[in-house]
């Protein structure tokens, strides 16, 4: 499981931002999941976390930049390239964010209860540093440690690491030792890397939403349960569907047709016919089931692009019922929508630990932080609050002023076309000539 995120100088996010999946300790919470450490203690841990804010903010960039330490973990020691440079995005608001290293860290805890900490830091050219600390009985033991300004820049305390001397020998200056172990199949390290391989899944609902449709079609074929489940989803969801035929074409991709139910009869309508609403919940079903079937972490943008607030929190709700999620899937989103705040009845779909906010401050940097923080009572419409800006994250825009702003705009721009030029103000008129008679 996810335990918490850190990033800086990746996007938006200038200084360090944390996203943390872990209740506090002054906090009680009926949502969190108790997970048994290695150690013996339990730590209660979110199975799902909610970003809102207003339209560039930095909503997105949250996902995006752990998709980016994804990215790196699986991609530096094969793809990366010395004449390329390393590929960041750093903070484009301050002329020197570029010189800064950009920072990914993660504490994550995998199958035997035992916890790591990762990071690292990128430079334009090299890794500036990098290390992994685990916490087998609750204290830490450092793993590597890396620092490229050092003399020795690989350092093993405690011998736990096998092939020490190759690995610092072969590990280029702009790829992560992670990555190179991986390549390998390092015994001890190649664990924390499936992490990042096998347990952390994204979802952008406005893209490769055909590859993820090709999915969940897969998934029907899989087995006749598994075609159970989807079809069950589809169902649920009020979409007027009865089923799904599918079948493969003559190039072995499968091709689905939904049949929806009528007042007289069944009738199976063509993919192409199908709304936006329809298949952006069909091509989300597979992701879905791939986390909850694996124990994954599941990154979705915009939860609420294509899909009905009901739909979204059913989402919510599968992440949130240990009864569905046994395996202790982590669902991870970002949203526009102010009613997933809050359910029909006026009862709250997360708590306020789970629900954080982006807001960009005066230098244009994105600052991240829980609604919990604002220590909301028990009693308190988060949703009435967050849209009252109790919260902030909310747009700065007063009420009815965008359509004042846009006809003052166009009558100083009719004015600026029509003003007479100085030469025009003092031209002296002359008079007009008489015509021939």
């Amino acid at each position: 499981m996810l335990l918490r995120f850190r990033a800086a100088n990746v996007r938006s996010l200038r200084e360090a931002q944390e996203l943390s999946l872990v209740v506090p300790e002054d906090e009680e919470s009926a949502s969190a999941r108790p997970l048994r450490l290695s150690d013996g203690k339990q730590l209660p841990v979110y199975p799902v976390l909610g970003v809102f804010g207003a339209n560039a903010s930095g909503k997105s960039n949250v996902i995006a930049a752990l998709k980016h330490m994804r990215e790196a973990v699986l991609r530096s020691y094969a793809a990366w390239t010395s004449y390329d440079g390393i590929p960041r995005d750093a903070f484009a608001l301050d002329p020197e964010a570029a010189a800064d290293p950009t920072l990914y860290e993660v504490d994550v805890v995998l199958a035997d209860g035992v916890r790591w900490t990762y990071g690292f830091e990128l430079g334009e050219r090299r890794v500036e540093s990098e290390w992994l600390f685990a916490y087998p009985k609750g204290r830490r033991q450092v793993w590597f440690d890396r620092d490229a300004s050092r003399e020795k820049e690989f350092e093993f305390p405690g011998e736990r690491v096998k092939d020490r001397a190759r690995l610092a020998r072969t590990t280029r200056g702009n790829a992560l030792l992670l990555s190179r172990a991986a390549n390998d199949g390092h015994p001890d390290l190649s664990r924390v890397y499936d992490w990042f391989k096998r347990n952390l899944h994204d979802v952008t609902p406005e893209e490769e939403r055909p590859r993820r449709e090709e999915y969940t079609a897969l998934r029907l074929l899989e087995s006749a349960e598994s075609r159970r489940r989807v079809e069950a989803l589809l169902r649920v969801a009020d979409l007027g569907i009865a089923g799904a035929e599918v079948e493969r074409d003559s190039a072995g991709r499968p091709r689905v047709r939904l049949i929806h139910s009528g007042s007289g009869q069944d009738a199976v309508l063509d993919w192409g016919a199908e709304s936006l609403g329809t298949r952006s919940w069909f091509a989300l079903i597979g992701p879905l089931l791939l986390a909850l079937d694996t124990g994954a972490v599941l990154l979705i943008d915009e939860l609420d692009a294509g899909l009905h607030s009901r739909f979204a929190a059913e989402v919510v709700r599968l992440f949130q019922a240990p009864w569905v999620n046994p395996g202790g899937a982590q669902l991870i989103f970002t949203a526009h929508d102010p009613s997933l705040l809050r359910v029909p009845g006026g009862t709250r779909l997360l708590e306020p630990g789970q629900l954080w906010l982006t807001e960009k401050d005066a230098s244009g940097a994105t600052e991240l932080y829980p609604i919990s923080d604002w220590e909301p009572t028990e009693e308190e419409d988060l949703m009435t609050s967050y849209l009252a800006g109790s919260f902030g994250g909310v747009p700065k825009v007063p009420e009815g002023q965008v359509g004042l702003h846009l006809l003052r705009t166009d009558e100083t721009a009719y004015e600026a076309a029509y003003e007479p030029t100085d030469e025009m103000a003092h031209e002296t008129p002359t008079e007009p000539e008489a015509e021939e008679s």
